[in-house]
């Protein structure tokens, strides 16, 4: 083969290889740049969907806070419901304590048992009271206030409506004579304990017969209560 031949074929096959490769940088290129263009959409994308992902947890997190909020506030609709029955409860904490001056206080004696005294606290006032704990006994000439009998203390506080009554029962004296210190007293007074259980004031003034009663040592009161069979027994 001349030279001649060999350098046109040698041109021609260099000439087709740097073709091929124009044609596969080209296409390189192309797909380069597709890539390109879609790298930076998918990057768009991802950053959108990172915008739209706060967006969302905001979202989210506003919600919840919604959610909290109504808790609170369904809280806040507990505790004033809560406070509309404490309102309600006022009525109950309106109760008084019973005293002087919304009840009548009677004495009289009994046939049985023997040598007693039943007291009557009638509700006079508008209003339910408590009568509180047992009467403090102040009879003329009384050293001291008699004790009160611990077994007649009753379950609750004896409470009076309006109009209803409560009643305690005082042994005056030993029926067997084994009493100390005996003599008749002819005045009383009664005095009120209140919520803590203190006597307050000086008593309420308290008719007995005209001769009088008997008292001695033995003199002991009950607790109030709201049967006067369960005081006289």
């Amino acid at each position: 083969m001349s030279n001649t031949v060999f350098r046109r074929r040698t041109a021609l096959l260099t000439a087709t290889v740097a073709a091929a490769a124009s044609l596969a940088l080209t296409a390189c290129g192309t797909d380069l740049d597709s890539a390109a263009k879609n790298t930076p959409t998918v990057a768009a994308d991802n950053g959108v969907s990172s915008t739209a992902t706060p967006k969302t947890d905001a979202g989210d997190t506003k919600a919840e806070a919604s959610g909290t909020d109504a808790a609170v506030t369904s809280k806040s609709g507990g505790s004033s419901t809560t406070a509309k029955g404490s309102s309600g409860s006022k009525s109950t904490s309106s109760i008084v304590t019973c005293t002087g001056a919304n009840t009548k206080v009677t004495a009289q004696t009994v046939s049985r048992p023997l040598n007693h005294l039943l007291l009557t606290v009638k509700n006079t006032g508008s209003k339910t009271c408590y009568l509180y704990g047992y009467p403090a006994l102040n009879f003329q000439d009384a050293q001291s206030v008699p004790p009160v009998d611990e077994d007649t203390q009753p379950q609750a506080v004896t409470t009076l409506s309006p109009g209803q009554s409560g009643y305690a029962g005082v042994l005056l004296s030993a029926a067997d004579g084994s009493g100390s210190g005996g003599y008749t007293a002819k005045t009383l007074s009664v005095i009120f304990q209140n919520r803590a259980l203190d006597f307050v004031g000086s008593g309420v003034k308290v008719a007995l017969p005209s001769k009088g009663v008997y008292i001695d040592s033995s003199l002991t009161t009950t607790y109030w209560l709201t049967n006067p069979s369960d005081a006289l027994n």
